[in-house]
């Protein structure tokens, strides 16, 4: 498969009167042609800002990409000006945001919306935009597209206008589709219909997916590799099976336990107790430390090295350390343990 992005120790940050938020702190990835990655974890693990920042979203002059490097296609797009980035936005790169009613543009029809990216990259005439856009509603699923390019967002239900929405998205043919939250706020019975509208597109398209979301059950339905974030870092990655099989930092283990299990009855939610860190002022050792119930005194003052469980699935984790082997005295403070 061919590498579409690679990002290296990406970090992005936020002036604001109270200091320096430190929102993502050396997040790594790969994402490889036809591949979905879901990046997951609670709000404000830093999620939609690495998503962002890959297509150089993030509010200016506040924030701005402190370190780190984004490899597009091998093109170094990291410090692209504005101008350059509008020539991939939209049509190499694509994004799917969280509300597609704040996406849409009220004032303007449906037909409007969709054709004026096509248009404007493309150079296509109105009626050959027309057609493109008939046939991007026909594969998400819109009836009766003619007559629906010319009705306005609010005469639309939400599910529909999540699909205007991945139409849009999907006009220009992009290679890297990034979708935030594309279920949030729909019912169980649309959340299907377009998680399986993803694997329609994709097995037609081949494009890469980047799926932000902290709904497992979503990650379970289509994701091939799963990272795990948890205060702007990547803290532990891999393929879905070895994730949801075989999990094993503890904050990883604690997202799963708090996901109801339908094959099991009387089953307990175990919570994660307790907050995330101050990202003004963000902890030196593992950030998870506070709320972890196997906590050691290293945790706290020194982060982790990474350990590679297989050649896919790595997490960083004090408790993986060989060195831990030769401590006498383990401090694990007394909260119920994850299983």
């Amino acid at each position: 498969m061919n590498k579409i992005l690679e990002v290296n120790d990406l970090h992005v940050s936020f002036s604001t009167y109270g200091g320096e938020v430190k929102a993502v702190r050396g997040v790594s990835f790969d994402l490889y042609q036809g591949e979905t990655l879901a990046i997951v974890g609670e709000s404000g693990c830093g999620k939609s800002v690495t998503a962002n920042s890959i297509i150089q979203l993030i509010p200016k002059p506040a924030g701005k990409i402190s370190n780190g490097q984004i490899l597009f296609k091998d093109q170094d797009i990291t410090h692209y000006t504005e101008r350059q980035m509008r020539n991939i936005r939209g049509v190499d790169i694509s994004m799917i945001f969280q509300d597609p009613m704040t996406a849409l543009n009220p004032t303007l029809t449906i037909g409007d919306q969709l054709t004026e990216g096509v248009r404007q990259h493309e150079n296509l005439s109105l009626k050959d935009a027309k057609e493109k856009a008939i046939e991007m509603l026909n594969l998400v699923g819109i009836p009766n597209p003619e007559e629906r390019l010319q009705q306005y967002p609010h005469q639309f239900s939400g599910g529909m206008r999540q699909r205007i929405v991945i139409a849009i998205a999907l006009i220009c043919e992009p290679d890297l589709l990034i979708a935030d939250e594309p279920t949030t706020a729909l019912d169980v019975t649309i959340q299907a219909q377009i998680l399986e509208l993803f694997e329609k597109i994709q097995e037609k398209t081949n494009v890469a997916i980047i799926l932000i979301t902290h709904d497992f059950g979503v990650v379970a339905k289509i994701a091939d590799r799963i990272a795990v974030m948890y205060a702007g870092k990547i803290i532990e990655s891999g393929l879905k099976k070895e994730i949801f099989y075989n999990p094993k930092h503890p904050y990883t283990k604690g997202l799963l336990h708090s996901i109801p299990r339908l094959d099991q009855k009387n089953e307990k939610l175990i919570p994660i107790d307790g907050t995330p860190p101050d990202l003004f002022s963000p902890p030196v050792g593992c950030p998870f430390t506070a709320r972890c119930p196997h906590a050691m005194v290293a945790c706290e003052k020194v982060y982790p090295l990474r350990h590679e469980e297989s050649q896919s699935h790595y997490v960083d984790c004090w408790l993986y350390d060989e060195r831990v082997k030769h401590i006498t005295k383990i401090n694990i403070k007394p909260k119920e343990e994850y299983k």
